[in-house]
């Protein structure tokens, strides 16, 4: 039963596909649009019926370029279509939406909040608050022991009584 329906998904994946790269080279070989001209084809999503195909593209530029170039795709849907209808050999050629693809957008914006979180854990990591000297007292004993030495330079004593510890190497 699974790969009955699985069929289907897999031919929507190849229409996908086949319609990103026909419309990719229309846009470049066949649109004189100066508006379209950076415009770059990320994804096509055809609904299983034809009637609607989503084509995802990435736009340079400001707003205002963004925009402008929105509608000359939007102008151009129809011979894109026709074009497309001269290679493509499927029972029905579906109306083209152009949506601005955001992912790249998004993934930038995800990737700056990480590089912030980034920076503020390793101005932290340079000073431990009491919180890690209490975290690396407790650690300590629960795994190396009692006086002995990570080797990593820092002063693992427990913070709330120095002194601890120290006493019993030298006692």
């Amino acid at each position: 039963i699974t790969h009955v329906m699985d069929k289907p998904n897999r031919r929507l994946a190849r229409l996908n596909e086949q319609f990103r790269r026909e419309i990719t080279a229309i846009l470049r070989r066949a649109v004189r649009d100066p508006r379209v001209s950076d415009v770059v084809v990320n994804s096509v999503e055809v609904t299983s019926d034809l009637w609607l195909a989503r084509v995802y593209v990435r736009v340079g530029g400001d707003d205002q370029e963004r925009a402008e170039a929105l509608q000359g795709l939007g102008a151009a849907a129809n011979f894109i279509r026709r074009e497309l209808a001269a290679v493509l050999h499927i029972r029905r050629i579906p109306e083209l939406r152009f949506m601005e693809d955001k992912t790249l957008a998004r993934a930038s914006r995800i990737e700056e909040i990480l590089k912030g979180l980034d920076g503020a854990g390793e101005q932290e990591a340079g000073e431990p608050g009491e919180e890690d000297a209490d975290e690396l007292g407790q650690e300590e004993d629960d795994g190396a022991g009692e006086g002995d030495d990570p080797g990593d330079g820092l002063d693992h004593g427990d913070a709330k009584n120095p002194g601890e510890g120290r006493t019993e190497e030298t006692g």
